[in-house]
């Protein structure tokens, strides 16, 4: 099934070379020119991914962003003309999925819709066999399947972001291995912060309020103090 994407910014000329460059790939693409506008055509139209400006009139990208994160996980691609490494923290702890700088290649930018299609299993170009790789990992009530990109917990289907999923995932696979936040955030985002791991501690945050019982006790994920933080599959310390 062809893929929808929503592409916002007050910019003409930015959403039309992006459409051009998104519609020879075979996706379909929705426009929006300010945020109010972004939040109706989401939930009008309800797109496989969104294209979002930081920078716009009535609700800035930022605000956008949040208010689809507190019922979508669909992925999202914060796009604007800054550059500086807070605001990047801010689009990802925030619940972006990507960040690009304008100003950006089209190509690179259709390159990184693909990689998180692919990543999720989304683009019908990469989805022949995939049964054949299907890798289930479970621990107790806690399932979690890397081809469907499903969480079930106690038998209860779990949301997760594309972030909150691949953090997951890479420490469910190296139960009690202790991960430091620097360490998360280049093998998650494919970044190297050397100051602030804020969006890291967030994400956390909120895993643990979507799998643990007592987010403030976690029995699953554990913070290892002044290192980082692991999977336990057991109740040990």
């Amino acid at each position: 099934m062809t893929k929808k994407i929503l592409i916002v910014d007050d910019e003409s000329s930015i959403r039309d070379v992006c459409k051009r460059y998104l519609q020879r790939e075979g996706y379909l693409t929705i426009e929006a020119s300010d945020g109010e506008e972004a939040i109706a055509k989401w939930k009008k139209q309800k797109p496989d991914l969104v294209i979002l400006d930081l920078m716009m009139p009535y609700k800035t990208g930022w605000e956008v962003c949040q208010e689809i994160r507190e019922v979508d996980d669909v992925p999202i691609i914060m796009l604007t003309a800054r550059g500086e490494e807070q605001d990047r923290l801010m689009g990802l702890t925030n619940g972006a999925e990507d960040y690009v700088t304008k100003p950006f290649s089209p190509r690179e930018l259709v390159l990184r819709v693909k990689s998180i299609f692919r990543l999720l299993g989304r683009d019908p170009l990469h989805t022949e066999n995939r049964e054949d790789k299907v890798k289930l990992v479970q621990y107790g009530e806690l399932e979690v399947n890397e081809v469907t990109r499903t969480v079930y917990l106690s038998q209860n289907p779990v949301e997760l972001t594309m972030k909150e999923f691949d953090i997951l995932w890479l420490l469910i696979n190296h139960p009690k291995q202790v991960f430091s936040r620097s360490q998360l955030l280049d093998k998650v985002w494919n970044m190297e912060f050397e100051g602030d791991t804020t969006t890291v501690t967030v994400h956390m945050r909120r895993l643990r309020e979507k799998l643990e019982r007592d987010p403030s006790n976690p029995q699953m994920l554990k913070t290892v103090w002044g290192v980082g933080y692991k999977f336990e599959s057991g109740d040990e310390e």
